[in-house]
């Protein structure tokens, strides 16, 4: 089963995936291979340095994550230039791993799963969600500032047609427990009924 875990950026993906992984997912966070392997492919750093500028690289040649982040959501078309490089080689790794273990349980977190008309990729997904407040809250303790964490949630598609779109939602308003509760409930469910 192959399930695909998306919601607000803020909203608690990565808890949730994590608890997955812990209850004998395997777990694929998009963000963390594009960070980690996608950023160190050749030609998507060459796209990258072309479009953005060599600015958004740190001394040490790594991605200055902030500074891409600044250029990409500053600019309309930023954004869909970033995945165009990045999103095949992220798409790949997929079918790698999924290919390497066809049979085996997986949660993979991807933020724009509804954006990107992904849901093909997966049996099931699921959306986490939580109150508005508590989103910019949570990107504030990151340190966003409010307007940059305004215009973060503005470039993905409201929550609420995240949670229309969804096959399952898990609210994350919550103390921990709360979401654990909410993923086990739902593998029982998943169970059952594959």
């Amino acid at each position: 089963m192959i399930l695909g875990i998306t919601g607000g950026i803020g909203c608690g993906k990565s808890t949730a995936a994590a608890i997955f992984a812990r209850r004998g997912f395997r777990l694929l966070d998009s963000d963390a291979l594009v960070r980690d392997e996608v950023y160190a492919l050749p030609a998507v750093r060459e796209g990258m340095r072309e479009r953005f500028g060599a600015g958004i690289f740190n001394a040490d040649g790594s991605v200055n994550r902030p500074r891409l982040g600044e250029k990409v959501f500053a600019d309309a078309n930023g954004l869909r230039a970033l995945e165009a490089l990045t999103h095949p080689p992220l798409f790949g790794l997929w079918r790698t791993a999924f290919a390497a273990a066809p049979t085996a349980d997986w949660a993979v977190e991807v933020p724009l799963l509804f954006e990107k008309s992904l849901e093909n990729w997966f049996d099931f997904t699921v959306c986490v969600a939580s109150a508005p407040a508590q989103q910019l809250a949570r990107l504030e303790q990151r340190g966003l500032s409010r307007a940059l964490a305004g215009q973060r949630i503005s470039k993905q598609l409201p929550l609420a047609h995240k949670i229309e779109r969804a096959d399952f939602v898990l609210w994350n308003d919550g103390l921990s427990g709360f979401l654990e509760d909410q993923v086990d409930r739902l593998i029982e469910t998943l169970a059952v009924g594959c």
